[in-house]
């Protein structure tokens, strides 16, 4: 007969924090977010920090290259996604390590033939307002000139009108050699009033462009997540059957930390692939695995060598595994369990080995649960995937902006490599689905303002660092009638329309 499992199976919103003792010295100002991202001995310093516990998941439709730098520039670091080949995977992760702060490869290039109609489409799919042209249409192609909302916004009329005929042309433009300082050309910028500076080498390609904008948000990122050498950090995602292939490609383009994107961690196919890393890098290759729900599967990737491990099957807002196999735990339960054998395992070894809670996050406050449950960082799908910076197209369906958002385990993302299958190429069936999620504008704004109310409720509960928040904390279950008194009810709320709506 199957063993019964004594473990319980509650998810983030059967929880609550219940207030702690704050001092006057509890205010977000003083809290600390730094966590480590890999395993370390006792009395020693990770080799790896992050200042925020964000890190951007191993999808297609979420960490490209763009996200990568943002969030890197908040604090944080994402995992290119895998699920291409291992050639694409390295160039991605050296675009990210060969990036200037300040010097920005536009990816919403025009050509003189383009259209308004055609600025106008690709303003309101990215929410660009600025964009060069250059004979090709490539962001390295021979400069032609450039185009802001003040060249289109009275032509907007005509939308045949050609950009030739309404852009300012690099004759007109203040322009800068490949050579220039950054702070040289934010001299040049401030000289000229102008908002953009076009790059160009002197066979008169676009080189890259430098923003007004960019220069004041670079002063205000003291958490910017930088190597040795002052580039932004990036991980990537590999997988347990092409890995002696692509890991060494993956070196070589400077990945910082790699991590095994998988439906299921606890299985020896985890432990080959970490075993020739481990065999062919020794310590010198930080790599992630995972996903395990259990303290069994924390010990057993532990002990294979792995620098975190990831919690959670099934609680990804795409990921229909539990739906369709009938295996997971809930991803409170799930992290719960395993931050208390990574604490004993601690306590055994010496070694502590980082916790990332995978899926389950649909509020704000969730992250807060999770932190205080014992993870050290958070991997973020559906979050990333709904800013400006994520690699998917932004759409305007039914009146309302939407960006596109689909699993890994989709028919969509053909991410069969996943599966640790021995010979299988292919599922018969499907582990995600293919959907959209509410645009939300840039990456910096809505993480500035979910991590406000994590250091905010990090006070209500008496703790200024994570240590101190899962020693600190403490957690109540919660009734589903208590879930609705939580919310607003019994009053009568205003839409945008000044409709009025009943809702108890």
């Amino acid at each position: 007969m199957a063993t019964f499992f004594e473990g319980e199976s509650h998810t983030f919103s059967e929880y609550l924090l219940v207030p702690g003792y704050t001092s006057s010295q509890n205010i977000p100002a003083n809290v600390s977010l730094d966590t480590p991202l890999v395993k370390y001995r006792k009395g020693e310093e990770p080799s790896i920090k992050l200042h925020i516990p964000m890190v951007s998941a191993i999808m297609q439709a979420v960490s490209g290259p763009r996200l990568a730098i943002a969030l890197a520039q908040e604090g944080g670091i994402s995992f290119i996604y895998g699920s291409q080949t291992p050639d694409d995977e390295a160039a991605m992760v050296r675009e990210v390590k060969s990036y200037k702060a300040g010097f920005v490869v536009s990816d919403s290039t025009l050509t003189p033939e383009m259209t308004l109609a055609d600025v106008l489409e690709i303003r309101d799919r990215t929410g660009h307002t600025t964009m060069p042209v250059t004979e090709d249409g490539t962001p390295t192609g021979k400069f032609c000139g450039i185009v802001t909302s003040r060249d289109y916004r009275v032509s907007r009329d005509d939308r045949g009108k050609k950009v030739k005929e309404f852009m300012t042309p690099a004759s007109e433009c203040v322009t800068t050699g490949t050579d220039t300082s950054l702070k040289v050309c934010n001299d040049i910028i401030w000289d000229n009033k102008i908002n953009t500076l076009p790059v160009v080498d002197k066979d008169g390609n676009l080189s890259s462009l430098v923003f007004r904008k960019d220069y004041d948000s670079h002063k205000s990122r003291p958490d910017e997540l930088l190597d040795e050498h002052k580039r932004y950090l990036v991980g990537a995602g590999i997988n347990t059957r092409d890995y002696a292939e692509r890991v060494p490609k993956l070196v070589d383009a400077g990945a910082d930390v790699l991590c095994i994107d998988s439906s299921e961690g606890y299985s020896e196919w985890q432990k080959l692939t970490l075993e020739w890393i481990r065999e062919n890098y020794g310590d010198s290759v930080k790599v992630g695995a995972g996903n395990v729900v259990d303290a069994e599967g924390f010990r057993f990737l532990a002990d294979c060598g792995a620098d975190f491990v990831k919690v959670g099957i099934g609680g990804g807002s795409i990921c229909i595994t539990r739906e369709q196999k009938g295996i997971g735990r809930g991803q409170a339960s799930a992290l719960i369990d395993v931050c208390r054998a990574r604490d004993e395992y601690f306590e055994e070894t010496g070694v502590y080995v980082p916790v990332c809670s995978d899926g389950g996050i649909v509020y704000d406050y969730h992250m807060t649960l999770a932190l205080a449950m014992g993870a050290d960082f958070l991997m973020l799908g559906r979050y990333f995937a709904r800013f400006d910076e994520s690699p998917t197209r932004r759409l305007n369906v039914n009146g309302s902006y939407v960006k596109e958002y689909w699993g890994e385990g989709s028919a969509r993302a053909r991410n069969w490599a996943r599966y640790d299958l021995g010979g299988s190429k292919k599922l018969s069936f499907v582990e995600g689905v293919d959907s959209y999620v509410p645009y939300a504008g840039p990456l910096k704004d809505n993480v500035d303002t979910s991590l406000t109310k994590v250091r905010s409720t990090m006070c209500n509960c008496g703790a200024l660092n994570l240590a101190e928040l899962r020693q600190k904390a403490k957690l109540t279950l919660v009734s589903s009638t208590s879930l609705v008194e939580g919310g607003a009810h019994d009053v009568i709320l205003k839409d945008s329309n000044s409709d009025v709506n009943f809702r108890s």
